[in-house]
Order: structure tokens, then sequence, then C-alpha cells
């Protein structure tokens, strides 16, 4: 983990935040969402407000922490912001929607959940949500804003906690494992039995004679 921090330390990740209190903002949102690529489960948002003077040395994109640095910078984020807001997609919506637009939907979801109303919004990736509030896309922003990270972080831990119950009522998919994501286990699963009412149909390789697009046979980060 020290090497992780050297690395963020070596990042700027309060620039964006500064450059908005310049302009008089005084909430200032982070916003990244966990799920995309998945082939079963919901995509879950996060938003995040946390006060200047917070300090989380080594927080960074989810991706780079372990599971065990996850949960212990959770709890953190959880003590130390203003407020968080989570915001869930399940599949069914995702199918009927498509992924992007379902990514939007939960971003939308994790700011209304939000008990205090932020005034900008840091967004990871070049978008912008049809949010009546000052705004900013940042591509690779879980690396970028301690703010967008702290969300990848929420939105990350909290869908891998929703997927590891899943697991108990479908075990024979293995989703405390890969976590829905496309591992070659999962695709042997979903050959023997079908997917279940967890998985995106419109999904390339969950329903039969679909291509399957193999990523890792390991946890996805």
């Amino acid at each position: 983990m020290q090497r992780k921090m050297i690395e963020t330390l070596a990042v700027d990740m309060r620039l964006h935040e500064r450059e908005a209190c310049r302009k008089g903002f005084r909430l200032v949102c982070g916003i990244d969402e966990a799920g995309r690529g998945p082939l079963a489960g919901p995509v879950v948002a996060a938003a995040v407000i946390l006060p200047k003077s917070a300090r989380l040395p080594g927080v960074t994109d989810s991706k780079k922490l372990t599971p065990e640095q996850r949960e212990e910078f959770f709890e953190r984020i959880q003590t130390r912001a203003l407020a968080v807001g989570v915001g869930v997609v399940d599949n069914t919506e995702i199918d009927r929607i498509n992924i992007l637009q379902a990514t939007f939907a939960a971003m939308g979801r994790a700011v209304a959940e939000l008990a205090v109303a932020p005034d900008f919004l840091l967004i990871d990736g070049p978008y912008k949500l049809p949010l009546p509030i000052a705004q900013k896309g940042i591509p690779r922003g879980d690396f970028l804003s301690i703010s967008i990270a702290s969300a990848s972080i929420i939105a990350k831990v909290h869908r891998d906690r929703m997927m590891c119950r899943f697991h108990e009522e479908f075990p024979q998919y293995g989703f405390d494992s890969h976590k829905g994501y496309g591992t070659a286990r999962h695709y042997e699963a979903l050959r023997r039995h079908g997917p279940c009412s967890l998985h995106r149909v419109t999904f390339k390789g969950v329903l039969p004679g679909s291509e399957c697009l193999i990523e890792t046979d390991e946890e996805p980060s």
C-alpha cells in the first residue's frame, strides 16, 4: 500500500476541488460508478462531498486498491465525508435503457440521496449529467480527484457487497468471486445453468449463441 500512497501523492488530488472553490463553489461533490462492464448485477454510483480539511492519504482509483484497502478507505470516507449518496440501477433497467443511460441514472440517484445539496459536481469521465447543477467531467477523474476517487471506492465496495449477498441466492454462478464480470468461470456457469434473474440479457455472452468476451479468471479489481 505504501507504493500506491507514494504514487497518489505525486498527483495533486485536490486540484479540481480547489479550482471549484476559487470560483465560489462550496460543496463540491465527486461522482463515480462501479459495474458498467459485468454480465450480471446492478450498476452502482456514489456521490461524495468531502470537507476541505479532509485528509485521506492513499485514496485513489478503487481499481488500484486491494479489496482490504477499499474496505478500510470505505469506512474512513463514510466517517469523514459531509455527505455520501449511493444510486443503484438493476439489470432489468440496464437492459431496457442501455448501460450508459443506466450509469447516468445511477449517478443522478446518488446525488439525490445526499443529505447535503452540492453546488458543483466532479464526474469521472467526459460526461455531463442532466442536472441543474454546475459540473465538470474529468477523464480518469478517479485518479485525479480525491472526491471522485472516494466515490469510486464507495461505489465499488457497495456493489461488491451486493454481489456477495446475491451469491447466497445464486451460488452456482460464483458472484462472490468475480462479482458478475465475464470470467471463464462465469461463462462456464452460464453454459451449464443459463442466465438467472440478475443477468443482463442484452450483454454479449449471456444468452446462448451470443459471443463470449472472456476478461480474466481472477476477481476484477
